[in-house]
């Protein structure tokens, strides 16, 4: 039997940073991939 789109959604593991490995606050279909803090500290790097 197919699974819906929802329950398939339901069951996904929490999402990872992947530069530190802290789970993510964000929805587990986002596109995000780091958390806030690493996310930050790549801006900053850029900024200089």
């Amino acid at each position: 039997m197919i699974m819906s789109s929802v329950e398939f959604f339901k069951n996904l593991p929490p999402k990872q940073c992947t530069k530190c490995g802290n789970q993510l606050d964000e929805m587990h279909e986002s596109y995000v991939q780091q958390c806030d803090e690493c996310d930050q500290e790549i801006t900053f790097a850029r900024a200089r």
